[in-house]
């Protein structure tokens, strides 16, 4: 075997090695996370959406933690979704994956960051949304396809979470 052969094949086997470990990491985060409850369904006949905007769900993550990645029920995996705020709560309606629905009840926060696991943008280019969920704060990124719709869209979440509990958000939160 010459010089070049050798270094094709070890670099091979790097590559299949890192994969591999990645993989591994992927699944016993999985593990470790299969006793989060699934949010809920969209309610049956959700009825006409208040606002919604198109754009890449990103991901969602562990409350405060912008690089702890939740796996289960594929809250990890980043779409071309739709985020849509209904009365009753938030829908990102991904493609080519399951649904993310947050009642409004569960909702707590809404605001503008620069990133979070998986995706970095300019300042304020994410809104991301925390709720709780059975006594487990998550974090759920969103980023607009129309910088317009950004302001909006988070204008329209930060009226539904003041609607939700005025007791619980005695803030009017402002929109940058």
């Amino acid at each position: 075997m010459d010089v070049a052969t050798t270094a094709v094949v070890i670099s091979l086997i790097a590559i299949v090695l890192v994969v591999g470990l990645m993989a591994l990491g992927w699944r016993n985060r999985q593990l470790r996370q299969q006793g989060l409850q699934a949010p809920a369904g969209l309610p049956g006949n959700p009825g006409t959406p208040l606002y919604a905007a198109e754009g890449q769900y990103v991901v969602t993550t562990t409350g405060g933690d912008w690089l702890d990645r939740v796996t289960a029920h594929g809250l990890g995996n980043k779409a071309t979704a739709t985020a849509a705020v209904y009365a009753h709560g938030l829908l990102f309606d991904r493609t080519g994956d399951s649904e993310v629905y947050i009642a409004k009840e569960n909702l707590s926060d809404v605001r503008l960051e620069r990133g979070m696991a998986g995706k970095f943008v300019e300042k304020d280019g994410l809104v991301v949304v925390s709720w709780t969920l059975d006594s487990q704060t998550f974090d759920t990124g969103f980023r607009t396809r129309y910088s317009a719709d950004k302001t909006q869209l988070l204008a329209a979440i930060s009226a539904l979470i003041e609607d939700a509990d005025p007791l619980t958000n005695p803030t009017s939160k402002e929109i940058q």
